[in-house]
């Protein structure tokens, strides 16, 4: 016989007990996941008819986490690859579950056998140094707004930081005079510092010297002095992309994310020669093979290794297999 199992203090010890002391994951983890239950119990609470705090443990089956799942794609049009992250973090969740309440083995097992979507890896999208300038240009630093703003994409730009890592950014990360460099617990809890340009530098300097708001010394806060948001951060960008766009049309097409900031730093050190193991470290990248996706994003580098070669010169003529056989599965 199956015993009942309330959900509410199962996933509160997840969250307390094997996230945060047990694996220590870091602040992004925590909110990753936090997100994707918050997403969820919103979405079974619709459909169980039940406040979260009332489900039982055995109401979370295979067949309502497919539905979440697939609400996620059709009605809010996630993408995969967001829908595979929201799954990642039911799945650690499950795999918990497994060890403290085995009585629900098979409810567990067939949730853990939901598979994650398979999609097309597009190439890599980023900014040409002309957007850059452009973006760099559009904040009006005649205001305090303005001044962050343009302090903000200089650094995001310069340095590659993920969002969270530049949302959450202090004054004290930040080591000028020689050597100047920025200091960040990137994914993983791995800290990493990235060094910073003279011209980055001179802004950052006057940006320090501009009166503190909030207490969280945050480096670059919202107008009240708080740590900027996700949804914040691409007001800012969606607004200063629209004002560049008129100066370079390009913009328009283009959406402009911190993380296409990071692909755009890559970018600008793999056409320098920058070895990829350099890149990865920059970036901050578990395996240099991540960096591969940059090798396949730029037409203008393949069209230089193009231009190295030589065609061949060979007789012209047509292929003929000297078997029936070969010639089938040739024609396949």
């Amino acid at each position: 016989m199956t015993t009942t199992a309330s959900l509410a203090p199962l996933l509160e010890r997840f969250f307390t007990q094997r996230l945060m002391q047990q694996r220590q994951a870091s602040p992004h983890t925590i909110s990753s996941y936090r997100d994707t239950f918050r997403q969820f119990l919103k979405f079974a609470q619709q459909r169980l008819h039940r406040q979260p705090s009332r489900m039982n443990f055995e109401e979370i089956d295979a067949p309502l986490i497919v539905a979440f799942l697939d609400d996620l794609e059709q009605r809010q049009g996630v993408s995969v690859r967001s829908r595979n992250l929201r799954l990642t973090a039911i799945h650690s969740f499950f795999r918990y579950a497994a060890l403290e309440t085995p009585a629900h083995s098979a409810q567990i097992q067939r949730v853990l056998a939901i598979p994650s979507k398979r999609f097309t890896r597009t190439l890599v999208q980023f900014l040409t140094r002309q957007e850059v300038d452009a973006l760099l240009a559009a904040p009006d630093q005649r205001t305090w707004a303005g001044r962050r703003d343009h302090a903000f994409l200089l650094v995001a730009v310069q340095t590659g930081l993920r969002l969270s890592e530049m949302t959450g950014l202090k004054r004290d990360d930040l080591v000028l005079g020689t050597g100047a460099h920025v200091r960040v617990i990137g994914k993983g809890r791995k800290e990493r510092c990235t060094p910073i340009v003279r011209s980055t530098l001179a802004v950052l300097k006057a940006w320090l010297r501009e009166p503190q708001r909030g207490e969280d010394d945050v480096l670059f806060p919202s107008a009240r002095g708080e740590r900027l948001t996700v949804h914040g951060v691409q007001y800012l960008l969606n607004k200063h992309r629209e004002t560049a766009s008129k100066i370079c049309p390009s913009l328009k097409q283009k959406q402009v994310t911190v993380h296409r900031l990071r692909h755009t730093m890559a970018m600008d050190l793999l056409q320098a020669g920058v070895d990829r193991s350099v890149i990865a470290l920059w970036l901050g990248h578990e395996s240099v093979e991540t960096t591969q996706i940059y090798l396949e994003a730029t037409l203008a580098m393949k069209e230089q290794a193009l231009a190295k070669t030589s065609l061949a010169h060979g007789k012209p003529g047509r292929y003929r297999p000297a078997d029936e056989l070969l010639g089938f599965l040739n024609g396949l």
